[in-house]
């Protein structure tokens, strides 16, 4: 009884209503949430240009939507990082703020505390886009730490391995041996295939009636993408349609560059990859996803907090 006496009490009687006019006040009137977006017309364009760039065409209006949300993304977790004052302990934006103050010639007989302070007084981190991509990576690091990735299993290497079967197979490689013929010889190729015929010699003896050729003369187990980046595709089809033969000579073959008398020497056919071969791959790639599911899960739930204007 003497307890609930005591709630009888004007002062009592005080606080729990203050208690619910604070709940109230909450429910009813909650604190504005920060405001991302919308991008302004410079930026919009900005991000068209960079995709024209990169692709040699504008982005359709859907591509123009995911550029978007994606930097007002990058502008939330800025904002975060910097709510956070991550931007105070990273000595990589430390030594950004003090090359910055040296540039504008303000560091005389100032200590680089002293330029430091004075920098972040001048926010000069708010319009750099170096420190901006420091604190988004930093940012993002933490998010990850946060809500770690979900651990690749040996069932999800082995499926994305039947999935990407063909995609990861092994392509032929040749090991080949070759004669060069720049365009003022091409007239001598036959009297020169000849005369190897007929004296029986070697890609090694014969390397003397060869032209000059820059990238080499020996090329040990060459993929047909590794041989067109020295001779030209042209030529990587001529080899295939020449049936390549361990232990024989094939050409002449047409290049960009004239003609080669080719020997093969060794031939590895294509065929599928082992799980073996390419796991370091599919892991690695496998993680990167599990890594931005995870991180775009957080952003997600990061948005909950913000107001996005698009």
């Amino acid at each position: 009884m003497k307890f609930f006496a005591r709630l009888n009490r004007p002062w009592v009687h005080f606080i729990v209503l203050g208690y619910l006019l604070f709940y109230l006040q909450g429910v009813f009137f909650p604190e504005p949430r920060p405001v991302i977006g919308p991008l302004g017309s410079a930026r919009l364009e900005t991000l068209q240009q960079q995709w024209l760039s990169g692709t040699g065409r504008l982005p359709t209006p859907e591509q123009q939507a995911r550029l978007v949300a994606a930097e007002l993304d990058r502008d939330m977790l800025f904002q975060q990082a910097l709510a956070m004052d991550l931007h105070l302990y990273d000595t990589v934006i430390y030594q950004r703020l003090l090359r910055n103050m040296q540039f504008l010639q303000l560091g005389e007989g100032k200590t680089d505390q002293e330029l430091y302070e004075q920098a972040l007084e001048m926010r000069l981190h708010l319009g750099d886009e170096v420190v901006k991509r420091r604190l988004i990576q930093v940012m993002e690091q933490l998010l990850l730490a946060v809500n770690p990735p979900v651990a690749v299993t040996e069932q999800e290497l082995e499926a994305e391995f039947e999935r990407r079967r063909e995609e990861l197979r092994r392509p032929a490689r040749y090991s080949i041996e070759q004669l060069y013929f720049n365009k003022e010889r091409e007239g001598e190729v036959d009297a020169v295939i000849a005369t190897i015929g007929e004296q029986g010699l070697n890609a090694s003896q014969a390397l003397e009636y060869s032209s000059p050729f820059l990238p080499g003369y020996s090329f040990k187990r060459q993929s047909p993408d590794q041989l067109a980046r020295q001779f030209g595709s042209e030529f990587v089809a001529n080899l295939e349609q020449s049936d390549p033969q361990p232990g024989s000579w094939r050409g002449p073959l047409r290049s960009t560059y004239g003609l080669h008398y080719v020997w093969v020497s060794e031939v590895e056919p294509e065929r599928d990859a082992t799980l073996g071969e390419v796991r370091a791959q599919l892991q690695r790639d496998l993680e990167s996803l599990a890594s931005d599911a995870a991180l775009r899960e957080s952003i997600d739930k990061m948005r909950e907090n913000y107001e996005v204007r698009q």
